[in-house]
């Protein structure tokens, strides 16, 4: 049970890429020379998924081993995404969400709103409860949350192709992205190929 990465970002519609306010993430479980490839992997990933999910909606996304879990809240357009292998608990991490975008909400205030460029606004935040919520027992005290998440519709997607647009495909997709250096480019690229280093992209 691991969870991989948190990130908050500012959601701007579905035509327009959302902006990083803070991530937290450990790719400590990567070869280190796989870490920033991967590093930008999971940006890449969780700004795909963020943009593609709907104001109001919570959705967990399939990629690879992992579950990417999001939820974008309706009246502000802020939006955080965990990342967590298949055998962290879906409730436990919506529960993480709810959790960090009230906190969030509350430090930030207003503050957020402005943010063009991604930022770092959230990190101080996001570090250590990525690591408190390594263990999802430590989610249960957010009962009334929980009960909020029973009430709700989780859509799962079987994989993160199911996200993106018609006619869309990720390597052309990867091909675009600013979040990705060119030699995390060619690694994805390599990894497809030989299919067996990085699975999370």
């Amino acid at each position: 049970m691991k969870l991989t990465a948190i990130c908050i970002l500012k959601w701007n519609g579905q035509e327009t890429a959302p902006v990083f306010l803070g991530s937290a993430i450990d790719v400590s479980n990567f070869g280190y020379f796989q870490r920033p490839a991967v590093r930008e992997g999971i940006m890449f990933i969780a700004r795909t998924i963020v943009q593609r999910t709907s104001s109001g909606q919570r959705q967990t996304v399939k990629n690879a081993e992992y579950l990417c879990h999001v939820y974008v809240k309706p009246e502000s357009g802020l939006a955080a995404i965990v990342m967590a292998d298949g055998d962290y608990p879906v409730t436990a991490a919506f529960s993480v969400i709810h959790k960090l975008l009230d906190d969030f909400s509350e430090q930030a205030g207003d503050s957020w709103q402005n943010a063009e460029a991604d930022c770092l606004l959230a990190t101080p935040l996001l570090e250590p409860a990525l690591t408190k919520y390594q263990d999802p027992t430590q989610v249960d005290k957010l009962s009334k949350i929980q009960k909020d998440l029973d009430e709700t519709k989780i859509v799962l997607h079987q994989t993160i192709d199911s996200v993106l647009r018609r006619g869309e495909k990720l390597d052309n997709l990867v091909g675009k992205s600013n979040d990705l250096s060119l030699a995390s480019q060619m690694f994805y690229k390599q990894a497809r190929k030989t299919n067996s280093c990085c699975n999370f992209m």
